[in-house]
């Protein structure tokens, strides 16, 4: 199969990358100082990579850490989709923002590679559709329901296990993201969560970087009731590479590490103490090691479960300090291509995966939110007048 030509046609749209947050780490959003442009960077992204992957499209994450909350994390999400759109512009022979299916195509047919941004967790808009919907307006184009802790209204994958998944203020937070057009990502949320937001949302959902739980049994992963679920609506399961999701062994270890780390007194959902446990550990508890035909498992069960028509490709590029043996970088997608088509997926099925799936739901959220705008008024909704008795209960 000739898949410089697929990959030309049909370049990789990746649901989560977070170069950003690196950025900002290691070079404060100096992008003289990490020259992604020129490429050989100490991070798994630059452009000449992104360009050797076959890359058309990339979801930057404006990701904030838990640790901020309120006013804090919606500053510095601000930052985040700031250095998103300074990053496009720095390297606007090579960038183009994006916010529609259509902007998309129309900066391949530049031959640029289109610049998204979607919001890892929903403590970015401080309990304010206001800031959701400014938000959208800026330009980000999905919001995860939650990051590693628990929101005050949805229920995180690596939280303490709270009923119900979804307050009466996330139901709403769902239903205003289906009116102004973003895309509802249910990655890193419990499974009640997912199961709530898809009872909630009339617009196919995402999930920006997970795997399956079938598979692979995280909590960070989908069941098959729910990829069943999702498919059932119109969504799209981006496969993600992080090797806790899609190695066994490596799920093991990290289930050792978060165990052991409880014992301390350290929650996994406390970023800052949990990371630090984490090093320590790390040295005398080496990680295993995932490989790219552990990805290919996971694309092969989402497709089996979901369907061809549902299942993408969300890498966590920077997201992680380690990635399976084979998709070190950004430049490996042709590797994992090559894989598929080895196994039988037709050039059609792979045109599907990289990109022709979520240039679909995009389309079917925007259409979704044109027909909800004409019925439906922006909700003025606060957490304190629909939560007071349906709040979240560990």
């Amino acid at each position: 199969m000739d898949l410089t030509g697929l990959l030309a046609a049909h370049p990789v749209i990746d649901g989560h990358n977070d170069l950003l947050w690196a950025a900002r780490e290691q070079a404060a959003y100096d992008f003289s100082r990490l020259d992604v442009g020129a490429g050989g960077t100490p991070t798994h992204t630059d452009l000449p990579r992104m360009r050797a992957g076959g890359m058309g499209a990339q979801f930057w994450s404006v990701y904030v850490p838990t640790r901020l909350t309120g006013d804090a994390a919606v500053a510095a999400t601000l930052e985040q989709v700031d250095a998103a759109r300074m990053l496009t512009e720095r390297y606007a022979d090579q960038l183009a923002w994006a916010t529609t299916a259509d902007e998309v195509e129309e900066a391949w047919a530049t031959d640029r590679i289109a610049s998204l941004a979607g919001a890892e967790g929903g403590h970015s808009i401080g309990c304010s559709l206001g800031t959701l919907r400014q938000l959208h307006e800026l330009g980000v184009r999905y919001l995860t329901l939650t990051h590693n802790a628990n929101t005050p209204w949805a229920g995180s994958a690596t939280d303490v296990p709270v009923e119900g998944g979804l307050t009466a203020f996330g139901r709403e937070v769902v239903r205003e993201m289906n009116r102004i057009g973003m895309m509802v990502d249910l990655s890193h949320v419990s499974a009640d969560t997912m199961r709530a937001a898809l009872e909630v949302s009339e617009a196919p959902v995402v999930f920006s970087h997970s795997s399956a739980r079938a598979v692979t049994d995280s909590p960070r992963n989908a069941p098959d009731d729910v990829l069943e679920s999702m498919a059932r609506g119109g969504g799209v399961c981006m496969v993600t590479f992080v090797p806790k999701f899609v190695n066994a062994a490596c799920a093991d270890a990290h289930r050792e590490l978060v165990a052991a780390a409880a014992a301390e007194g350290i929650p996994e959902a406390d970023g800052s103490r949990f990371s630090a446990f984490e090093d320590a550990w790390l040295r005398d508890h080496p990680r295993p090691t995932a490989t790219l035909a552990d990805v290919v498992a996971h694309v092969e069960h989402v497709r089996e479960v979901a369907g061809i028509d549902h299942v993408g490709l969300g890498g966590d590029y920077d997201g992680v300090a380690t990635l399976p043996a084979g998709l070190e970088d950004v430049s490996t997608y042709p590797a994992l291509l090559a894989a598929l088509a080895d196994r039988g997926w037709s050039s059609g099925d792979l045109a599907r995966l990289t990109c022709r799936n979520t240039l679909r739901v995009m389309r079917e959220v925007e259409a979704v939110a044109r027909e909800l705008q004409e019925v439906r008024e922006p909700s003025l909704a606060r957490i304190e007048d629909l939560d007071t008795s349906s709040a979240l209960h560990p």
